[in-house]
């Protein structure tokens, strides 16, 4: 049975930082793809930032880029979400999803959204201003 398990949120100072974790287990495939994304109160789930696991192909949107890293440890299936100077903005559950490389679509710079296999439960981020 594949599981991914987020970790790592909390509640945080607006200028703060905390490191999300997604552990990935259950699955074969050597070569996958990891997708952070987020959902605020009343608004739908936006992607985040997302990694290929064998090449390290990174992808972030505006609204994180400089401030998130996104990494794997592929020995230990688990993709790590960096997020720093955290804004009252960034509060909301992070996702992580698992999808296969094999669908790695170039014109969305990693997996889309609607190709993601499977999900965790989701960790809630607050940054308090």
């Amino acid at each position: 049975e594949v599981q991914l398990v987020e970790s790592g949120g909390g509640l945080v100072q607006a200028g703060g930082s905390l490191r999300l974790s997604c552990a990935a287990s259950g699955f074969t495939v050597d070569d996958y793809a990891i997708g952070w994304f987020r959902q605020a109160p009343g608004k739908e789930r936006e992607r985040v930032s997302c990694i290929v696991s064998s090449d390290g192909i990174t992808y972030y949107e505006d609204f994180v880029k400089g401030r998130f890293t996104i990494s794997s440890d592929n020995a230990q299936n688990t993709v790590y979400l960096q997020m720093n100077s955290l804004r009252p903005e960034d509060t909301a559950v992070y996702y992580c999803g698992l999808g296969w490389a094999s669908d790695y679509d170039a014109g969305e710079r990693c997996v889309s959204e609607s190709d993601y296999k499977y999900w965790g439960q989701g960790t809630q981020v607050t940054v308090s201003s």
